[in-house]
């Protein structure tokens, strides 16, 4: 069983930072890929950034410059660091973990972690 647990949310002024950060039980080496997901009340839930197991990083166009995904695989865990925030960054977080095994793509996901931004 895959659990995921992230941390590090909270209440943030415009222009500040948090880090966000995202323990997987056992080791992140079985993912293929990890990511940062995020919903805002009444919208869709949208893809932030994620990193391939072998370091390849993606990002949203509306935190690239701002965001940086990392991982740390001797602590099994991942990392999303947020500088400058904006209010519109201000939802709930959930951490993503993706396994392809042949054909079968299995996702995880974490409990989410929420994130306040005021302005």
């Amino acid at each position: 069983q895959v659990q995921l647990v992230e941390s590090g949310g909270g209440l943030v002024q415009a222009g500040g930072s948090l880090k966000l950060s995202c323990a997987a039980s056992g080791s992140i080496f079985r993912f293929n890929t990890m990511g940062w997901y995020r919903q805002a009340p009444g919208k869709q839930r949208e893809l932030v950034a994620t990193i391939s197991s072998g370091g390849t990083t993606n990002y949203a166009d509306s935190v690239k410059g701002r965001f940086t995904t990392s991982r740390d695989n001797a602590k099994n865990t991942v990392y999303l660091q947020m500088n400058s925030l904006k209010p519109e960054d201000a939802a709930d977080y959930y951490c993503n973990a993706e396994m392809i095994r042949g054909a079968t793509r299995y996702a995880y996901w974490g409990q989410g972690t929420q994130v306040t931004v005021s302005s």
